[in-house]
């Protein structure tokens, strides 16, 4: 059974910075490709970043320059670096394969961007 669990979100301000960790049981992250995926209020959960093994593949535009995705094979933990976070950032984020295959999501972690 694949399992995630994300950590690392919080309250900041604009332009402060945050690491989240995603711990993956259940499959080896050097075999598959690993995304951290958002879900804002009233939104569609999205796509942010993904990564194969320690080789980062994607990321959403808006976040290119501001969020870098890594891993640690031996932890098998993926984390996402989100430096000058924007208030349009405010989401709950999860990780998960990509594409989706039929895991369970996590809790997520809430990352909340306010004056």
């Amino acid at each position: 059974q694949v399992q995630f669990v994300e950590s690392g979100g919080g309250l900041v301000q604009p332009g402060e910075s945050l690491r989240l960790s995603c711990v993956v049981s259940g499959v080896q992250i050097s075999t598959k490709l690993i995304g951290w995926y958002r879900q804002a209020p009233g939104r569609d959960r999205e796509l942010v970043a993904n990564i194969f093994g320690m080789n980062p593949r994607y990321y959403e535009e808006s976040v290119k320059r501001r969020f870098i995705i890594s891993s640690d094979l031996r932890s098998n933990t993926i984390f996402l670096q989100m430096d000058d976070l924007q208030p349009h950032d405010t989401a709950v984020y999860y990780c998960n394969t990509f594409p989706l295959e039929q895991h369970s999501w996590g809790q997520g972690t809430q990352v909340t961007v306010s004056t």
